[in-house]
């Protein structure tokens, strides 16, 4: 038998009707019977400061207590003037403190970029893997997700219509599974 594993999925879209949250919810849809993802809300998050750390805000301990259960992180984000979306940069800073206690820390990852432009967000995909670096969360090298002229992939009922992008994003996810577990120390 197979272990469920739980994947905490961040699209860095604040846009209910997103290209990039349609794409998270058909992620979702395509992965394999083992992965559970579940999208975890940031547009909440007050901007992170360090000077509340001592007393952080009860949203801050929670976020960072569900990302410190999840067994994987799936990333999913547009591109902003070539790099994440703010809400997500402050995501993975309040992840990320107080300082050596990273929620972060070895969590199997792996990034998705999605835009109506021609490359996909590379800027935004490749920014963030810059930072996951730093974060210790190993980011699936291959297959690499830019999606590009994502706002014709999806009907107006937010399914994804293009049969050549839904085996890409199957085979993306199968192989996001066999990251989880080859990157999982237990």
């Amino acid at each position: 038998m197979t272990e469920t594993r739980d994947v905490a999925v961040l699209v860095g879209s604040l846009r209910k009707q997103s290209i990039n949250r349609k794409l998270a919810n058909a992620l979702g849809q395509l992965a394999p019977a083992s992965l559970k993802l579940s999208e975890i809300e940031i547009g909440h998050l007050p901007i992170y400061n360090q000077d509340s750390d001592e007393a952080p805000p009860a949203v801050w301990t929670s976020f960072r207590e569900r990302i410190k259960a999840a067994d994987a992180v799936l990333f999913v984000t547009p591109e902003h003037n070539r790099s994440v979306p703010a809400a997500l940069k402050n995501a993975l800073d309040i992840g990320s403190r107080p300082y050596g206690r990273s929620a972060w820390n070895g969590k199997p990852g792996a990034v998705v970029s999605a835009s109506p432009g021609a490359i996909g967000g590379f800027g935004a995909n490749h920014h963030l893997r810059q930072s996951l670096v730093f974060l210790n969360v190993p980011a699936m090298p291959q297959p690499e997700a830019y999606l590009g002229g994502a706002d014709k992939l999806f009907d107006a009922d937010g399914k994804l219509v293009n049969e050549g992008t839904r085996k890409f994003l199957q085979q993306f996810m199968d192989a996001f599974e066999s990251w989880i577990v080859a990157n999982t120390k237990r």
